[in-house]
């Protein structure tokens, strides 16, 4: 088995981001689990699948929030999470199920296959989905 974890931290979690912005209720929440886990010195990846890769582009973490007008962009959760060193982790053809390429995405992006996410998954701590 490869190793996919990139430390040597004694926890590993991965969460799974199945949800667009279609539902942007459920926007915030994995990338503000993941900064807290990583602040627990933690190693963390959220991975994108399915509609979940749209709340990467580019032209929307400006733009959508858990509250919309009321709350904090989800810029400001990404960017959160990703200084704490969460890694953002995207399923190739869920990129293609949304019509979008890696460039589409914003900086520090990684993709990654069925195979890699079951390896990271069975080595993991725990897997939250979302």
């Amino acid at each position: 088995m490869t190793e996919l974890w990139r430390g040597d931290a004694e926890g590993k979690v991965l969460y799974v981001q199945t949800h667009g912005i279609s539902d942007p209720g459920r926007c915030a929440t994995p990338f503000f689990l993941a900064a807290a886990a990583a602040a627990m010195e933690v190693e963390v990846a959220i991975y994108f699948t399915m509609y979940g890769p749209q709340l990467l582009r580019k032209d929307v973490v400006d733009k959508i929030g858990p509250k919309g007008d009321r709350g904090q962009p989800l810029s400001y959760f990404i960017d959160q999470a990703t200084s704490l060193d969460v890694r953002l982790l995207v399923c190739q053809p869920s990129l293609e199920l949304n019509d979008l390429e890696l460039a589409d995405l914003i900086d520090g992006v990684e993709m990654i296959g069925g195979a890699a996410f079951n390896e990271m998954a069975m080595q993991a701590d725990a897997v939250v989905s979302f």
